[in-house]
Formats: C-alpha cells, structure tokens, sequence
C-alpha cells in the first residue's frame, strides 16, 4: 500500500530523548517499510526513517531555537499532506485534531491516531466538527470521556522487538522513567520506595513547565542515595537501566492513555507495579508481568512479592503482545478496509 504518516513536528522522528507519539510513529513507519509497503513519512527534516521523508521544517520545534511562530511549520506541512494527498492509498495522521478540516476535503481515505488525553472539553467540540473522521484509540479506556465519536479500532502500541532486551545484570533497585510531573507521581515513587526498604532511580526528565513541582515536591525527597535521579536517558541506556531494576514504579495519578514504559519494562524482562488508572489494567496481566495495585501499602508488599514473577516469561509475553510487527499489521487491517470502503467501521477493536 501507498501510506502517508504524518507526525507532529515537536520531536525528530524518532525522538532524540523522551516523546512517545514520535517514537510509537517511527516503529510504525520502520516496520510497514520492512513489511514491503511504500511509506512517506510528513515530519522533521532531523527525523531519520527508511521511508521516504517529506520535511516542512528543518529541525524538531523542541530544539530549534530560534523558532519565534512554532505555527507556521505546521501549515507548511498540512499544504505539504494536501498537494501530495492524491499520491497514496490512505493518510495516517498522528497530529489530533489539527488535519481534520484538510484531511476531510480530500478523496483519499484518512484516520487519526489519538495519542493523549480526551478528557478536555475543547477537544469534543472540535471533533464534532468532523463526525465521519475514523479514529483509533490506543487503549480501550482512553476512549471513556468520548465513547460516541467514530472509533475505527484500537490498536494497542508495540515496539520492535530486538529494540530492548534483557540483559545479563543482577537487579538490584526499583526504577521511575519518564517525566517528573504532577500525574506520574514520582513523590509515591519514592515513598513506595523508602518504605519497601529499597533504592530508586528515577531515569526522567524535568519539563519546564513542570520546573516549579519538582522544585518544590520532589527534589527535597531526592538524596542521592536511595532516591536518586539520574536524569533522561536515550534509547541505548534503556535495556541496562530497565534489566537492572527489580521492578518499575508506574503509581499514577491520571488516565493513562497508553504508557509505553510499561511495555519498554516488559521488553527487558522488569515487572511493573502500577496504579490502575486508564490502560494499565489492559497492559499488565496482574501476577504475570506485573502486580496492580491500590495503594502505598499494596505496592510495598508487591515489591515483597516479586520473586514470584518470571522474568522470562514476561519478556515472552511482551513478544506475544507489543511487537511493532503486531501493531503494523492491526493498523494494514484498518487501513485496507479504508481503502477499500472509503468509510469506516467503527466499533471495531483490534489489539492483537
């Protein structure tokens, strides 16, 4: 097939640090290119892809600092989608709801990803707007505060499957990745840390607009000892940070649409200990690749409990569950029957 990605233009595809949707685009564009289909990917000219690349800017907006309009970059690319629209068999967009009112004037059959939260009202009233748009949620429970938009599928996320790996380290702390912010709870972190009697390293970055929180709650709780922060960390330092964890802490506060973190951990082998909230019920299989939990309280004893896990067979049930080649072949599914119908179906929920 003839597909257009079309990413968001904040971080390179994929992103040099943290930035989940980038990342999720680039397993997806690098495995449909693998599977043989002609893939153009519309994002950054830092990105780096094996499909054909179609830049409207030259650097992730991130990082490029001397941007003073980060919205003329995305009209450039939307002109860029449009002129280029009748090339492919179907449009894939990873950008909500800001191509909905030039994808929808065109003859080639579209659907959008939603990769963040719903629950914001903004949102409803824009996507009103463009009832017929096929959309794919993430996780079943991301779809609770819009349960009647067109839902065309679920399509969980997966990673490529030799990415992260176990690796060969005893595990020997508890670990926190991903962002330090006010929903992810690093403060329970490291509480359920001190509690269980173990140390924590929290592998994370410090949005700016988040500076203020961590001032204020969580450096005062950091001793460089038993709660540590080692910083953001790329992909390459992901299999030994991970492997070498006796279990990732994910005790948040907020529904989360997704969380790949959870699966990173079960890539390496590392249970997790999350908070159920949003998707983690879908994603943790409580006793098999990790505990669920309640509580401060749960979550110490489960730490306790660990033991009783097998790494191995959390890392086969990652290879059952997240690969990208998964995740690929769920999105072709979706895509062929656009394609083919020109409308969507929704209802359907594909997981793999």
């Amino acid at each position: 097939m003839r597909i257009a990605q079309v990413s968001p233009l904040f971080e390179a595809v994929p992103p040099k640090l943290y930035g989940g949707t980038e990342r999720v685009v680039s397993f997806l564009t690098e495995e449909l290119v693998a599977m043989g289909h002609d893939v153009t990917l519309f994002a950054s000219g830092d990105s780096l892809t094996s499909a054909r690349l179609v830049s409207a800017w030259p650097r992730a907006l991130r990082l490029d600092s001397g941007l003073r309009d980060p919205q003329a970059p995305h009209v450039i690319q939307l002109e860029m989608v449009g002129r280029m629209a009748a090339e492919f068999d179907v449009m894939h967009f990873h950008t909500d709801y800001q191509a909905m009112p030039l994808a929808s004037r065109q003859r080639t059959p579209y659907l959008t990803t939603l990769h963040g939260r719903l629950d914001l009202p903004e949102l409803k009233h824009a996507l009103d707007c463009f009832p017929d748009t096929a959309l794919v949620s993430i996780s079943d429970s991301q779809r609770a505060p819009l349960p009647e938009v067109n839902w065309a599928g679920t399509v969980l996320h997966g990673l490529p499957e030799r990415l992260l790996t176990p690796q060969p380290v005893t595990p020997s702390y508890l670990a926190f990745l991903g962002r330090i912010c006010p929903e992810k709870r690093p403060d329970r972190a490291i509480a359920i840390a001190r509690a269980a009697g173990m140390k924590l390293r929290l592998a994370a970055k410090v949005d700016r607009v988040d500076q203020a929180y961590f001032e204020t709650a969580i450096r005062p709780l950091l001793d460089g000892e038993q709660a540590r922060l080692i910083g953001e960390i790329d992909e390459a330092a992901k299999p030994d940070f991970l492997s070498g964890a006796r279990a990732l802490l994910m005790p948040i506060d907020w529904p989360e649409p997704f969380g790949l973190v959870m699966i990173e951990a079960m890539a390496c082998g590392t249970p997790v200990i999350a908070y159920p909230h949003g998707s983690v019920p879908e994603v943790i299989e409580d006793g098999v690749t990790g505990f669920i939990v309640r509580d401060e309280a749960e979550a110490v004893a489960a730490v306790g409990r660990l033991h009783l896990l097998d790494r191995a067979r959390i890392r086969r049930r990652f290879e059952e569950r997240f690969t990208a080649r998964r995740m690929a072949e769920d999105y072709l599914e979706l895509y062929r029957r656009l394609a083919r119908t020109g409308t969507p179906r929704p209802r359907l929920r594909l997981v793999g």
